[in-house]
């Protein structure tokens, strides 16, 4: 549902009765609806904006516009000589929210941490079975099986213990499914019955405080004045969601907005001549890509996947929707900015009579009919998901092959290709920390074929020891040889089409300040203000 624009003199009103008449509000127009406010359940982007970036704090986090880790809840750490513990030091003084709904007796401590992990981690932990959909993100990182204790030293003190070595350990924590949560808070919902509130009335640590969300409409927060980082120059901070990249740019030339995410790459020369406007860009960290459901008929046939792979013309897609110079087509499930990134492997060359000769080896019916799952709306790695899925119903109906668009909701799309009702799943991910075991673990492990997140349901065990063997090196020469491996068994396999790996934009008003960019393409905006 599009929200339509407020007339200035109305949201002037509104405005003023939610945070005074004094409050100078920064109002981001964001592209999707998020699923929800407990972290640990999710795993979008646009989740992780509206709830780790704004509610929430980890351990550890990432210096504004890098991937360099540094302290965050946690303001020192030492690693054993072994590589199998981690002792944080826990930053005293950090006050949890106080809301409507919580007043809490007392700081952040060590109980909050242990409390946050183990309710991911130990079945028998009393929120461990709260969450409907598990702990997608925990799980998917194998962080199960990596965690064998968190215990608490005192009060300020954390310990935990690994079986084996883990390189990205660091830098897996400072991820949004890490966030640390009020074990007070919990406990009083616990006993009250009202586990539900705490993935709809949040409470954490982090720069804004949460006020109240009109669904598919906006987000609002206010600033923390008790933020440990500083107090955000943003009095308050609103969210409002607009599928629609078209009004996003309206709304944020009618100075509705101050912040338009996600603009398509063919508005930017135009947003740049509007001498009231800016855009922050770099190129990200990211792959857009379409995963094909292998434990479906003909698709579990690598033949078909190769066939489509080959029939569909993927610099054609990547030039329609980015245009040149924006993106690069893929051939990896990650950036070649990332370590290990295997540059000897190349795209195989459009080859329509192949296409066709593969289909009918594998049985393929004349006209079989395949479903593609897009979303309505565009994101960074998918400005036009419309426009990309009839480049691809185009291209496979050369080679005697239906496709069934069917166009949803991003949350409803997400749930249904977890579900593994597609057969094909227009996609994309966003680097969380700069480690190449991040976009392999979460999108292609065989754990995340279980619980879904592996859109491809893909699982081949030898590419899983190459995973866990990399993750368990220091060296980073020795790590890169084993991705460098692991992306040769992906492209035998071909369970996805990777698609483009992109540039990213944020456009803004010109009186905006304190914003960066991140190669992660978080958006954080405690820094952020409206001069």
């Amino acid at each position: 549902m599009k929200m339509l624009p407020l007339r200035a003199a109305v949201a002037a009103a509104l405005l003023s009765a939610a945070i005074g008449v004094s409050a100078k509000p920064l109002v981001v127009c964001t592209e999707a609806s998020p699923e929800g406010f407990d972290m640990a359940q999710y795993t979008t982007a646009v989740t992780g904006d509206a709830v780790s970036e704004t509610i929430f704090n980890r351990l550890v986090g990432f210096k504004p516009g890098t991937t360099q880790v540094i302290p965050s809840l946690a303001d020192s750490w030492e690693i054993s000589d072994d590589g199998l513990s981690y002792t944080f030091h826990l930053r005293k003084g950090v006050k949890f929210h106080t809301t409507e709904y919580f007043k809490p007796s007392r700081d952040f401590n060590a109980d909050d941490v242990v409390w946050s992990f183990q309710r991911q981690l130990d079945p028998n932990h009393p929120w461990h079975k709260q969450s409907s959909v598990g702990f997608p993100y925990f799980e998917s990182m194998g962080f199960k099986e990596l965690l064998k204790n968190v215990e608490k030293v005192d009060d300020s003190t954390v310990k935990f213990s690994l079986p084996r070595r883990e390189a990205p350990f660091l830098a897996d924590i400072a991820m949004a499914f890490s966030s640390i949560y009020s074990a007070e808070y919990a406990d009083q919902l616990l006993k009250a019955g009202k586990q539900g509130d705490l993935n709809n009335k949040p409470v954490g640590t982090g720069p804004f405080i949460f006020q109240r969300y009109a669904k598919d409409a906006q987000v609002r927060f206010k600033a923390n004045p008790e933020y440990f980082l500083g107090k955000p120059p943003a009095e308050a901070l609103i969210l409002a969601i607009a599928v629609d990249n078209n009004v996003r740019q309206q709304k944020l030339k009618a100075n509705e907005c101050q912040i338009a995410l996600y603009p398509k790459p063919d508005d930017i020369p135009s947003i740049k001549q509007d001498p009231n406007l800016k855009v922050a860009e770099l190129d990200a960290m990211t792959v857009s890509y379409m995963a094909m459901n292998t434990q479906h008929k003909y698709m579990s046939d690598v033949r078909v996947r190769k066939a489509i792979d080959i029939a569909f013309d993927k610099e054609a897609y990547v030039n329609a929707l980015f245009g040149k110079g924006n993106a690069t087509v893929a051939v990896n499930p990650y950036p070649p900015t990332l370590l290990g990134y295997n540059h000897d492997l190349k795209n195989p060359p459009r080859d329509l009579d192949k296409a066709r000769a593969l289909l009918k080896e594998a049985g393929v019916p004349e006209g079989y009919v395949f479903t593609l799952f897009t979303r309505n709306g565009g994101g960074p790695t998918n400005p036009n998901p419309m426009l990309g899925a009839q480049m691809m119903q185009a291209d496979l109906a050369k080679v005697g092959i239906k496709l069934d668009i069917r166009v949803m909701e991003w949350g409803e799309m997400l749930k249904r290709a977890k579900n593994g009702e597609h057969d094909i799943v227009s996609a994309g991910w966003a680097g969380d920390n700069g480690d190449p075991d991040n976009f392999l673990t979460p999108m292609l492990s065989c754990e995340a074929a279980k619980n879904g997140e592996n859109y491809a349901r893909w699982c081949n065990e030898k590419f899983q020891a190459l995973l866990d063997e990399a993750r368990a090196k220091v060296d980073p020469a020795e790590r890169a040889k084993l991705y460098e491996q692991a992306q040769v068994l992906f492209n035998q396999d071909q369970p996805w089409i990777s698609m483009a790996h992109t540039r990213m934009f944020t456009a803004m008003r010109n009186n905006v300040e304190g914003y960066h960019i991140s190669p992660l393409t978080t958006n954080n905006f405690a820094t952020t203000q409206v001069k």
